[in-house]
């Protein structure tokens, strides 16, 4: 069957391409992943009454929920200049990297009917998830200016560093949604697990305090206190506040932490797209 369908030129339906001609197909689907993203984003508060507002109203919900938990009934603020923009800023930062996450997981399940009637590279998929966090991110972006400003914090030319920390964040994030696209397509238990293991992520990422004055001294074992500081959650929350917050001063940064958020970026984008496009025929069926 094999020799005679070489024979006539035939190939396997829904076959993988080799990873040069993915690339060229999915960079061929650049219009709808884009199309896609903003329908999402569209329809995500389409049947509530106040829409679109919910983008912002929902990590300002949250931020509002961990300054009373932590920054008073905890007083995780103790010792934190610009708590509140610090605050504010970790919360805003982390639901993008929690959200993208999520959302990787419905990529496949989610548009099962899409990736059983049409052929095109499923990686369209979470790669528009991820587009969409993004979005709403750059969406809420003003409400966290807005903020910013009313604690203080003014425009300065580290602003402009913000700018390259999300680029880096949002390929982190985008090669993280699409190997959890793939994990959960073949095994949809993980679904449930995740937010169980993004809550635990979140508090090892100093979104509500300072993993700065957590590791003074020597309370915390030196291999615990490099986990947490390149944890790479941690990382681009601290590069946004070293971008955005005065008093988050370079020295609050672990060195290299450029680098190291930068390895993170390409490490997780590279491996999660060759990982999600190595199961690329199996997607859909079962």
């Amino acid at each position: 069957m094999a020799a005679l369908a070489a024979r006539h030129g035939l190939k396997v339906s829904g076959a993988r391409p080799s990873l040069p001609a993915y690339i060229r197909q999915l960079w061929g689907r650049r219009h709808f992943i884009t199309a896609f993203a903003t329908a999402k984003l569209t329809a995500q508060y389409s049947r509530a009454k106040l829409g679109q507002i919910w983008q912002i109203m929902t990590p300002l919900l949250n931020a509002t929920v961990y300054y009373f938990i932590f920054g008073v009934l905890m007083n995780t603020k103790h010792g934190v200049e610009d708590f509140v923009p610090f605050l504010v800023t970790g919360v805003f930062i982390w639901t993008f990297t929690s959200s993208s996450i999520t959302a990787g997981t419905r990529a496949i399940s989610g548009n099962i009917g899409l990736v059983r009637a049409l052929h095109f590279p499923r990686a369209s998929l979470p790669v528009a998830l991820a587009l969409q966090q993004l979005q709403q991110l750059l969406f809420s972006l003003g409400a966290l200016t807005l903020i910013l400003l009313a604690f203080g914090q003014y425009p300065r030319p580290t602003w402009l560093l913000a700018v390259p920390a999300l680029a880096l964040q949002a390929l982190f994030n985008t090669g993280l949604s699409m190997a959890m696209a793939r994990l959960t397509a073949k095994t949809p238990d993980i679904a449930q697990l995740t937010p169980f293991v993004l809550r635990t992520w979140m508090y090892s990422s100093g979104v509500m305090w300072s993993l700065d004055h957590l590791l003074a001294g020597d309370r915390v074992p030196r291999a615990v206190m490099v986990l947490l500081e390149y944890n790479p959650a941690a990382l681009y929350i601290n590069l946004m506040r070293y971008a955005l917050i005065d008093s988050y001063t370079w020295d609050q940064l672990p060195p290299l932490a450029w680098a190291a958020a930068a390895g993170w970026a390409l490490l997780c984008g590279v491996a999660g797209f060759v990982y999600f496009w190595k199961a690329e025929e199996t997607y859909g069926r079962g």
